[in-house]
């Protein structure tokens, strides 16, 4: 997939870090920036006679002007970049977030979420694009900028569906880049699943695409398999983590931990996401 609509969504609170990364992405890749800027409500509060109260309407109407403010504020910003953008804003109520961001990702080639907000804000907003859009979230880390021409690419590989999508999205920056490793945790062979050589199956459909793969069978000794694809790409100077996300449901990752969520709180190396 080449990336050719990078949609930018961002708190507006706090944001002019994580636009200058984007713009700096869209313009080495020559690609659009579309910037969502999300005000989120406060919460409602009510009078003595059922209504609301009117420290909360006033309270609501400085939001609108603090994202009005914002939405200028980046506007003006992108105009000396020299790349091509639009940007918006959006006062959106806690609940209704998800969709949003969800409906407005879909029509982008991959969402850019950054690292400068309200850390479960920015879960909300990567669960949005996972869930309810079909594209892939790409997720800036704080080690190191991203970018949509990677010269090295850790493939996360677990033969599991979302795997397999994210490894067919991934083809044009995986053909592009000076090397790829195809990454396996404890990986058990079974003709079914991983095939008797585990990952050569998919080393395999890679090179036919021209992508120069190797694979890494990595035993876990004990550590969580974040742990071990976080350093590894640290140690092979990965440029990207390429993986497929919830392979279980939100709510089991949330009761019981997961990889995809352990890689989402804690960012080490840039990540293209696909559910």
């Amino acid at each position: 997939m080449t990336y050719k609509s990078v949609l930018q969504v961002l708190d507006a609170n706090q944001f002019e870090t994580d636009l200058t990364e984007a713009a700096d992405l869209c313009a080495a890749a020559n690609a659009h920036l579309s910037v969502l800027l999300v005000k989120v409500a406060a919460p409602l509060q009510f009078g003595d006679h059922a209504g609301l109260s009117v420290a909360c309407l006033d309270m609501r109407m400085d939001e609108f002007e603090q994202l009005d403010k914002a939405v200028v504020a980046a506007r003006t910003k992108l105009k000396d970049v020299g790349i091509s953008f639009d940007v918006a804003g959006e006062y959106i109520e806690t609940a209704w977030d998800n969709n949003l961001i969800g409906e407005r990702a879909r029509y982008a080639d991959v969402t850019l979420i950054g690292t400068g907000m309200d850390p479960a804000l920015r879960t909300r907003f990567i669960e949005g694009v996972l869930f309810c859009s079909a594209r892939p979230v790409l997720l800036a880390a704080h080690r190191q900028p991203v970018t949509l021409l990677p010269k090295k690419i850790l493939l996360a590989w677990n033969s599991s569906f979302e795997s397999t999508r994210a490894a067919r999205e991934a083809l044009d920056m995986m053909r592009n880049a000076e090397s790829v490793q195809v990454v396996l945790v404890d990986p058990t062979a079974a003709s079914r699943r991983n095939g008797e050589e585990p990952g050569a199956d998919v080393a395999t459909y890679l090179a036919r695409h021209g992508i120069k793969v190797t694979v890494d069978r990595l035993p876990s000794a004990g550590r969580r398999v974040e742990e071990v694809l976080n350093q590894h790409a640290v140690e092979t100077s990965a440029d990207l983590i390429v993986m497929g996300a919830y392979g279980h449901t939100r709510l089991r990752e949330k009761i019981f931990g997961g990889v995809t969520k352990a890689m989402i709180e804690a960012p080490i190396v840039p990540m293209l996401m696909v559910r």
